[in-house]
């Protein structure tokens, strides 16, 4: 089974890395673009087949170590 874990800022945390791709798409002339917020994406291969138990592995790998849950949030989505 495949994961996909999606990690970002919380609304209302400082993202300067954010600022600077906005920042640098304006240079390079995309004008329409308002806002940027980065994150990062994982893919997690894992072997355990009960999609329950896989959510709750790696939500667990997503409070301890994959997100800062004080300032990111994460959403995890499965393929069965």
């Amino acid at each position: 089974m495949k994961a996909r874990v999606h990690v970002t800022l919380k609304a209302g945390v400082l993202d300067p890395q954010g600022k600077a791709i906005h920042n640098a798409l304006g240079t390079l002339g995309f004008d329409s673009v308002t806002g940027v917020r980065q994150g990062k994406f994982l893919e997690i291969e894992l072997t355990e087949s009960d999609p329950e138990r896989a959510r709750r592995e790696v939500e667990a790998m997503c409070e301890k170590l994959l997100a800062n849950t004080v300032i990111e949030n994460y959403s995890v989505e499965l393929d069965a």
